[in-house]
């Protein structure tokens, strides 16, 4: 049962838990905190295998929240049709060997079975989205407008994968999204590779910065894992990027890679604070963040949360999902 949400002058309070990149594995803490929406940002699975959806539809499952949306990763291949028959295609031409089809389809099933799957599963309130935006009226009385995309692009990481595109992407977010869930991070806000690099789209973040959401959350780029209220620049360049259009001086990280870690140049008194509050998240089993009653926050659409949720480390589950209190207007 989600909690009652009280009303306040500005909306409806609405507690959001978002997750992405599980892979086919499970929470090592499970999570009782109820929340209004539970938001998946894709990569379900590692091998896009039928195991592995049923694996993360069992994680989702156990979130308490009457709402759990899914978006699909370039894992999860085997939801993008044209990839999946194109991939079962090469193998074949390549193999020495006739190709069992009873092993392909005990693996993958037939063509559009992993997606008749989570289709099926909004039965038990999970909800599975294609590329678009979505309205929903939450439980709580809120009215949430959401803009879902799977697709990254060729350039960080293979062709080989799914929802992956090449050269030009529209993302349509409008300035009526509440929420955008895409399952590649912007570029130049929590899109470090593991070798430092920046692999987020820069046409996605040309359509966050002119619609500037009150939350983008995303994964993919599991080193990025973080979350980050960014502060727009009064007049958003014709090609907006993070150089131009983010003010910094009003923008703060809330929690990333790094704060996680320390530095050598912090007092032990620093080091104990950061390890005390790193244990009090993993005890809980995620990081949160509110805002409530900061009227700073969300003044006119000029701030937009970041949040990468990636929680896949470098061979488990170990970083942690997010909480995040915002409010939401009224479906009445």
């Amino acid at each position: 049962m989600a909690p009652a949400q009280p009303v306040s002058s500005r909306g409806i309070q609405t507690r959001l838990l978002i997750i992405s990149d599980t892979h086919g594995l499970q929470l090592p803490v499970e999570i009782k905190t109820p929340v209004d929406v539970a938001i998946h940002c894709g990569d379900l699975t590692q091998h896009s295998r039928l195991d592995e959806f049923r694996a993360a539809v069992q994680l989702i499952e156990g979130i308490n929240a009457p709402l759990k949306i899914v978006i699909a990763g370039n894992h999860d291949f085997s939801l993008d049709i044209p990839v999946l028959e194109r991939k079962i295609s090469e193998a074949v031409n390549l193999s020495s060997e006739p190709i069992d089809d009873a092993l392909v389809k005990r693996e993958y099933g037939d063509y559009g079975a992993a997606r008749e799957f989570l289709q099926q599963q909004r039965k038990k309130d999970i909800v599975f989205l294609d590329e678009g935006t979505h309205r929903f009226n939450l439980r709580n009385g809120a009215r949430l407008h959401l803009y879902a995309s799977p697709y990254t692009p060729t350039n960080i990481s293979s062709s080989d994968w799914g929802f992956q595109y090449n050269g030009v992407h529209d993302f349509g977010i409008t300035e009526a999204i509440d929420v955008a869930v895409t399952h590649g991070p912007p570029h130049g806000v929590l899109d470090l590779s593991e070798n430092k690099k920046r692999i987020g789209c820069p046409q996605l973040f040309a359509a966050v910065a002119k619609a500037q959401p009150r939350i983008h959350c995303f994964g993919h780029a599991h080193d990025g894992w973080g979350a980050k209220l960014v502060a727009w620049r009064t007049v958003i360049s014709d090609a907006p990027s993070h150089f131009t259009d983010i003010d910094n001086d009003k923008s703060r990280v809330i929690e990333n890679m790094a704060s996680f870690k320390g530095s050598n140049f912090e007092s032990p008194q620093e080091r104990k604070a950061r390890e005390e509050r790193i244990a009090a998240h993993r005890e809980r089993g995620y990081c949160e963040t509110s805002h409530f009653g900061d009227q700073s926050t969300f003044v006119e659409g000029r701030k937009t949360l970041f949040i990468n949720a990636a929680v896949m480390g470098q061979e488990r589950l170990d970083r942690l999902p997010w909480i995040v209190d915002i409010e939401l207007p009224s479906s009445v």
